[in-house]
């Protein structure tokens, strides 16, 4: 079958932000829950946050390489969808920003391990918004009094929270800084408080800063301060279109998918 081109349509939910790929071209409509899919005739990724652009992005690329089927996504933080494959949620692939949500669903027997690998990395960078004059240069910086609200990712269980937190922690200024902490239930959810100028300051990753013309980054974050960023993904081992499955995760790690990602900032891990 020759190369389709991937299209979508976008649905709000309350914890998630989902879309549906149809094959062939056509655009189709997302339930408001997802619920089993026929065998064989779609395939219902849930994703990181942070991965919502390129994804979408990948998604009208023309390739051979490309699953002939529906592919319905949903970003949210990755502890969330984490839990909701542990509560039974109907999911193909999971593409997590972080080992630690993978590895608690490995010990239970949700994946196939065969199939688990780590498809990207990411860099953690400090943001403010474009318009303030806030003279920030470094997480130091922090502590001054013009900076009064940092967002940060919900540490419990979004995987961007955790890493800042590490970063403050090992440089030893987590303890001043608490008072001045708003948490926020994904990584996106950070940006746009910086964005609108809600909060002073923001940690994201280096993917969602250059998405945005609405803010400067200000410095990067040492990797020897925080855990590896590492996005692994995995097959479900409840899934229905496990064959669909492999493929799609063949086409991410392809030069197609891998050009688009390494567009967005993200990186390849060492092999």
């Amino acid at each position: 079958m020759g190369a389709q081109r991937w299209r979508y349509g976008l649905l709000a939910g309350l914890v998630a932000i989902a879309c549906t790929i149809g094959f062939p071209p056509f655009l189709s409509l997302l339930a408001p829950q997802l619920s089993p899919p026929a065998k064989g005739s779609e395939l219902l990724v849930a994703a990181a946050a942070s991965l919502q652009n390129p994804l979408q992005e990948i998604t009208t690329l023309e390739s051979v390489d490309a699953p002939k089927m529906t592919v319905r996504y949903t970003f949210a933080a990755s502890g969330a969808l984490q839990r909701q494959i542990e509560q039974g949620a109907p999911i193909d692939v999971f593409i997590s920003a972080a080992q630690k949500p993978m590895q608690l669903l490995q010990k239970q027997g949700l994946v196939l391990p065969e199939t688990q690998t780590e498809l990207l990395t990411n860099q953690l960078v400090l943001i403010v918004p474009k318009i303030a004059d806030s003279n920030i240069t470094s997480f130091q910086d922090l502590l001054k009094p013009t900076i009064q609200r940092l967002a940060i990712g919900e540490p419990r269980s979004v995987p961007a929270g955790q890493y800042a937190i590490e970063v403050l922690q090992n440089l030893g200024i987590l303890d001043q800084l608490q008072s001045k902490l708003v948490l926020s239930n994904n990584v996106k959810a950070v940006l746009t408080a910086v964005e609108t100028g809600n909060v002073d300051a923001g940690i994201v990753y280096l993917t969602d800063a250059q998405g945005s013309n609405q803010v400067i980054v200000t410095c990067t974050a040492d990797p020897e301060l925080h855990s590896h960023i590492i996005y692994p993904v995995a097959v479900l081992r409840s899934s229905q279109s496990i064959p669909q499955a492999k493929q799609y995760l063949k086409f991410l790690k392809g030069e197609l998918a891998q050009a688009v990602f390494k567009r967005y900032g993200f990186g390849v891990p060492a092999a």
